[in-house]
């Protein structure tokens, strides 16, 4: 039965700004501040009493184990705290500053970080990314698939996967089919010894699900991306993001694998069978354990914070 993995940025990090948005060259880290009441940046102390109930609600009801909410407006804080438990069977409260697995969040993260390559003039957009990876060089569209054998009847794409295609899914890399399991392509993450270089490589190999450019197909393509970063800029994937982004920025808690002195932080992944089940220790253990165990040499840019 199909698990629904929960403490995924369940952490609900609200963070409210007002006004418009701009991009500067240069990250520049937030300061922030209490508020010396909500109403004085304009929120309701009362509408924002309705949060506690809320989440208090979710949590009493077998909905979700946990919670942290932040919210704040130019540059004042006017709402941080956290709900449910860390760990449910040790009923571990959980702390604010505790650390929660991003999932597909990565993939706005690693995105980013290729902009900051896109920006430097190292790429275009609709350049073709085999200037980069040879491998994905005369790419390979799927007719059929024979179910028994695991082989393809393939076709000549009508063009080039570009890094637009990437960014924007529509390559034609899904999230998996039977040709992924005879490459040993990792669906998320993975524990054992492998880079994003040899699985990318790999996934090269693997004929597309359509041409590129012809649909929305959500799938490896952000980790195809991370790849690039690390081709284009010379670094690994882990410290580009932290050089390039967390450190500009103070994020001191974001890592692909959690320094020994922070695991305790981590929150414990639980999983429900269907809304109504009850939350259960999750058994999918790469999931629950790859910020810590197994080899950490898989820089996974869809899925890995």
């Amino acid at each position: 039965m199909r698990q629904i993995l929960f403490s995924i940025l369940l952490s609900f990090k609200l963070i409210a700004f007002s006004g418009g948005s701009c991009f500067s060259q240069q990250l520049v880290k937030q300061n922030f501040s209490v508020a010396s009441k909500p109403e004085a940046v304009g929120f309701s102390t009362a509408r924002l009493a309705r949060i506690d109930s809320f989440f208090s609600g979710y949590i009493k009801g077998d909905m979700m184990p946990n919670a942290v909410a932040f919210i704040a407006r130019h540059g004042q804080i006017v709402y941080h705290k956290s709900f449910g438990y860390r760990n449910i069977e040790n009923k571990i409260l959980l702390k604010k500053d505790d650390i929660f697995r991003i999932a597909s969040q990565t993939k706005a993260i690693t995105s980013v970080g290729l902009i900051t390559l896109f920006e430097e003039n190292r790429f275009l957009l609709d350049d073709p990314i085999s200037q980069f990876i040879p491998e994905f060089k005369n790419p390979q569209v799927i007719v059929a698939i024979n179910e028994k054998d695991s082989t393809a009847t393939t076709k000549p794409a009508s063009r080039e996967i570009t890094f637009r295609d990437l960014l924007t899914h529509t390559s034609g890399i899904p999230y998996g089919n039977i040709l992924f399991a005879k490459q040993k392509i990792p669906a998320i993450n993975s524990l054992g010894n492998k880079s994003i270089c040899t699985v990318v490589k790999r996934l090269a190999k693997i004929p597309l699900e359509h041409n590129p450019g012809e649909k929305f197909t959500y799938g490896l393509n952000t980790d195809v991306l991370g790849y690039l970063i690390e081709v284009i800029s010379g670094m690994p994937l882990d410290k580009f993001l932290k050089t390039r982004i967390f450190d500009p920025l103070g994020m001191k808690d974001s890592y692909f694998y959690l320094p020994k002195n922070k695991v305790e932080r981590l929150v414990t992944l639980y999983s429900k069978d269907s809304l109504t089940g009850l939350l259960y220790y999750s058994n999918a253990i790469d999931n629950q354990t790859y910020p810590y165990a197994g080899a950490q040499q898989y820089f996974c840019g869809g899925a890995g914070w």
